[in-house]
């Protein structure tokens, strides 16, 4: 741009001195813009966005965006009862069956896709999936880098033990020796890793679990409403248990940063739970005791 400004100067000092030699005679008039005046008539740096996903994302509200595709994309793990899969492979669970129901309030279909929890926020802002719904705690780190609904239901970590162990394992100063099973990027692994004890992470709460169950791993962190579908006796778990609970927290859903579909989602729960569907879904799961009053 400096060289083409310098070119143009350059051209007009030329032009100047010329008419100034040659006095009577007049430069013919023109209104046609030369070739060098359309370049420099739009700078480059106008049109830069122009046909990027970018420049057409820009003003849209997220609401709009997933309106406008009529697909609601959820972020998953297989994590019973909150999302799992039934006899035929369709995806059930209290937030899957919250999840379709949002869905359709807003018009459009749902699509469960299973994400790798620790890439949760890369799987959001990058569009792969529109929300994160599945039993996830809303941690600092969580409301920082996701618009999140209100809280909907409470949980614990809590540790699994084999059952034939569990009184060896009834306060957090028995846990210093043992070697923990955790999803990764999950509330388990912060509780562990806060404790200073050792853990392998894997990739998903289930996995966490076959862990101990094969006795790869001595013990387990996870949320408390999957230990209470998924532990002890009744369950595939039956030689498993819960012991310490390390913490308390609250589930929510979440979205992109600065999306309007947080606040969508906040008027669908108190709806839900006002005209008493969400109490509901949630006896269909067991997991009424844990709901948060909207």
């Amino acid at each position: 741009m400096k060289k083409r400004v310098l070119s143009l100067l350059l051209c007009g000092l030329m032009t100047a001195a010329l008419l100034a030699g040659c006095g009577s005679k007049e430069a013919p008039a023109s209104d046609a813009p030369t070739e060098t005046d359309a370049e420099t008539e739009a700078p480059a740096e106008d049109n830069e966005d122009a046909g990027t996903p970018e420049a057409e994302d820009a003003g849209e509200s997220d609401m709009a965006y997933v309106q406008g595709k009529g697909t609601l994309v959820v972020g998953i793990t297989d994590f019973e009862p909150m999302d799992y899969k039934d006899e035929n492979g369709e995806w059930i669970g209290f937030d899957a069956d919250m999840a379709k129901a949002f869905g359709e309030s807003l018009g459009v279909d749902v699509e469960f896709i299973e994400i790798d929890w620790d890439n949760k926020v890369l799987e959001l802002d990058s569009k792969t999936i529109d929300c994160v719904w599945n039993g996830m705690t809303l941690t600092s780190e969580v409301t920082s880098a996701m618009e999140c609904s209100k809280a909907y239901c409470n949980n614990a970590q809590i540790v699994i033990v084999p059952a034939d162990k569990a009184d060896q394992y009834q306060d957090t100063d028995s846990l210093a020796d043992l070697n923990f099973a955790v999803e990764a990027g999950s509330a388990g692994e912060a509780e562990v890793t806060a404790l200073g004890l050792s853990c392998t992470p894997v990739k998903a709460q289930s996995d966490a679990l076959l862990e101990v169950k094969s006795g790869t791993s001595d013990a387990a962190v996870i949320d408390s409403l999957m230990a209470a579908a998924m532990v002890g006796e009744g369950t595939g778990y039956a030689d498993l248990t819960y012991t310490v609970q390390l913490n308390s927290e609250e589930y929510g859903v979440g979205f992109r940063k600065g999306s309007d579909l947080a606040a969508a989602l906040n008027d669908f729960f108190v709806a839900s739970y006002g005209d008493g569907s969400m109490a509901a879904c949630a006896e269909t799961y067991n997991v009424q005791a844990a709901l948060i009053e909207q």
